[in-house]
């Protein structure tokens, strides 16, 4: 995976264990669990997009 890609996971990563921690102290957010999905299906995309 080139930089690029592996910056995004690293991010996608951080961001489900930021989401996961703010759902264990304070409840569920729906917006930062959608964020989170769409900030994965992005990572996802990039990763395909580098392999063909």
């Amino acid at each position: 995976m080139p930089g690029s890609t592996k910056t995004m996971g690293a991010f996608t990563i951080g961001g489900l264990v930021m989401v996961t921690a703010y759902t264990v102290v304070l409840g569920s957010n729906g917006w930062l669990w959608f964020g989170w999905v769409v900030l994965g299906l992005l990572t996802v995309a990039m990763v395909f997009a580098r392999a063909s």
